[in-house]
């Protein structure tokens, strides 16, 4: 129930958030910004859409961000920011085809940041965090604290693409640069990146596993729910928990001294990425430089620095 309630009062304000931001915004710059975002199927997208308002704002940018559900609607959206005037656009589709529209937008003369997503288009921007990273630094996490020989648990999400593929192919990497005996690392498809999937895999885990040492659940909703599996079955095995995105709600648990011996991090890919790819967009427009495509780097956040990174604030994600 507590887990309804909180996702209501999430949606609420991302209700409000998006009312708000639909209209122009401040008008203390001449530069106007479109923002094309999908609409919320995760809580990292709602993380995102409260960092770019959040910047939008602080910055007084003259600003209007739609949301969509779909590539056609998106692609609809695209064409209502340039018909308001947008001198750049940042988005970041979760489809595919979309290539051929932001292309048309391009060749008319307004620059197109993409934020997270791979679009083919010549002379698009891109700004992405590092998925390959988050896997390589989430291995080294975990073989620091459950050492080599441990039974490791990898919550793979098929679904996702190559979200997950690519944090998967950092993982082994670094295991198969150390030399790590992966014979006891084993794998369980997971359907989404939400916490109901990771408590329902994780208790199925644990009922066909008698040792886990640590999970590597790539996503910090999962790690959520994996956490609430093993604290319901009452396991004390389990040692390291690494989960990935950048959720206040994750962060806090950190913190927790009840959660201390699960060894809880996650590997940062921070929703407030958006606002590097705001700030290229700007410049562009401005016709300063800016670099084709920024990575931001990974930085694991577990209890001895999560302070840094807690916004109290953002009650959305």
């Amino acid at each position: 129930m507590k887990r309804i309630i909180a996702l209501l009062l999430a949606l609420m304000t991302l209700v409000t958030l998006f009312a708000a931001c639909g209209e122009e915004g401040q008008s203390g710059d001449s530069i106007k910004i479109g923002i094309a975002a999908p609409d919320v199927t995760h809580g990292w997208v709602a993380g995102v859409a409260y960092y770019a308002e959040k910047y939008c704002k602080e910055q007084g940018l003259t600003y209007k961000i739609t949301t969509s559900t779909d590539a056609a609607e998106m692609m609809a959206s695209l064409n209502d920011l340039v018909a308001w005037g947008a001198d750049a656009i940042v988005t970041w589709p979760q489809w595919t085809g979309m290539e051929g529209a932001v292309q048309e937008i391009i060749d008319q003369g307004i620059p197109v940041v993409s934020f997270d997503y791979d679009i083919p288009a010549d002379g698009i921007h891109k700004v992405t965090g590092n998925n390959y990273d988050m896997g390589y630094e989430g291995a080294k996490y975990i073989v620091e604290k459950v050492g080599e020989a441990a039974s490791i648990m990898v919550m793979d999400v098929p679904s996702s693409g190559s979200v997950a593929s690519l944090r998967k192919e950092g993982f082994y990497a670094y295991l198969d640069e150390i030399g790590y005996d992966k014979s006891n690392v084993f794998e369980v498809a997971v359907e989404n990146f939400t916490r109901d999937n990771g408590l329902k895999d994780m208790t199925d885990a644990l009922e066909n596993n008698g040792k886990i040492d640590a999970v590597f659940a790539m996503d910090d909703e999962l790690a959520i729910g994996a956490i609430q599996a093993i604290s319901e079955a009452g396991r004390t095995d389990v040692k390291a928990i690494l989960g990935g995105g950048g959720m206040q709600e994750y962060f806090l648990m950190m913190k927790e001294e009840k959660y201390a011996s699960l060894g809880l991090a996650s590997a940062l890919y921070s929703p407030s990425m958006v606002t590097e790819a705001v700030k290229s967009a700007i410049a562009i427009a401005n016709g300063e430089s800016a670099d084709a495509e920024i990575v931001i780097p990974t930085a694991i956040v577990s209890a001895e620095n999560a302070d840094e990174y807690i916004d109290p604030e953002n009650t959305v994600y």
